[in-house]
């Protein structure tokens, strides 16, 4: 008699245990069901706003609700980090990342975060080359040639970073290290200026993303020596790169999009899936093109892979040349 008790228990716990998988997918599958939002650490028309609306557009055309980019700049882009590890792990609050963040983890020595451990990546999505300017003043049309005034020169070469910290502050560092050359860092707050200056040759070589220098250099208002990546860019196709001339030197910037650690798998591999989707659209390519941008399509552990090995590069090079957050 014990025995239809003893199995309509059995079913009932067999189906409570399921409960928390068949809720998982559930959520999964209606996500999203309302607008998400796309936190960013820097201002609007920043490069990383720009990416990150691109990305919310595509994103709003594959899950059928708006992706609206909310700007929090402040403290190196950390402002906008926190908001995003603060927030709850549901999939609606995202953040744009950014090479930034793996610069922060070591230039700064207190954060109010740990970003490997507090965001999870979602997906990389594009990674965007600096180039090597100078100003025609500079008698060298090759590294090689720059690299050997100055040696000839050492502390009268003055070198434009966009700020302390930034991608093109640390290429040039890492630069320096890596051709032996000593090259005085002059900081301005951003790239704008320090362009202008570079024009006017009161400094001598810069390190800038790629599309902001691209019309200069087509024009001849500056000259290319070198790009940033490992291979030549479709843009620019007769500058060589760095790495021809100072073996195994690499720098970029790249983005990508996170979200708050425990968010719940289903609904990264959800992103991660449009994401890559919109990545693969041949629409898309054109529009990352103009800001001189090749495609990543990451898995989310890739990009955690990279993220790693961004932080563990970019702290030698942070460390080695003592480098403090203003």
């Amino acid at each position: 008699m014990k025995l239809p008790h003893r199995r309509k228990f059995l079913h009932l716990a067999a189906g409570a245990a399921a409960l928390p998988a068949v809720s998982r997918v559930a959520r999964a599958q209606a996500y999203p069901s309302k607008p998400v939002r796309i936190v960013v650490g820097s201002a609007a028309g920043s490069s990383p706003d720009i990416i990150a609306r691109l990305s919310g557009h595509w994103l709003a055309e594959r899950l059928g609700q708006p992706f609206v980019i909310d700007n929090r700049p402040g403290a190196g882009s950390n402002v906008g980090a926190e908001a995003v590890v603060r927030a709850p792990p549901d999939g609606y609050t995202l953040l744009q990342v950014a090479a930034t963040y793996a610069v922060n983890a070591t230039l700064y020595e207190k954060l109010n975060y740990n970003f490997i451990r507090d965001i999870a990546p979602v997906a990389g999505t594009v990674r965007t080359p600096l180039c090597m300017v100078v100003s025609p003043s500079v008698p060298a049309n090759t590294v090689a040639e720059f690299v050997a005034f100055a040696k000839g020169n050492p502390g009268k070469l003055n070198m434009a970073s966009s700020g302390i910290g930034t991608t093109p502050h640390l290429a040039g560092e890492l630069f320096k290290m890596m051709a032996g050359v000593d090259l005085t860092a002059v900081h301005y707050r951003g790239g704008g200026p320090g362009l202008i200056d570079l024009l006017g040759g009161q400094v001598q070589v810069m390190f800038p993303g790629t599309a902001a220098v691209i019309e200069y250099i087509r024009s001849g208002k500056l000259r290319a020596l070198g790009v940033t990546t490992s291979t030549r860019l479709e843009e620019l196709p007769d500058v060589p790169t760095i790495s021809d001339f100072v073996p195994g030197y690499e720098a970029s910037t790249w983005y990508g999009v996170g979200a708050p650690k425990n968010t719940p798998t289903e609904i990264i591999e959800n992103l991660n899936r449009a994401i890559n989707a919109a990545l693969a659209d041949p629409k898309i390519k054109p529009q990352l093109a103009k800001l001189g941008g090749t495609l990543l399509a990451l898995s989310p552990a890739d990009f955690r892979k990279l993220i790693a090995e961004e932080t563990e590069k970019w702290g030698k090079v942070i460390r080695a040349a003592n480098i403090k957050a203003a």
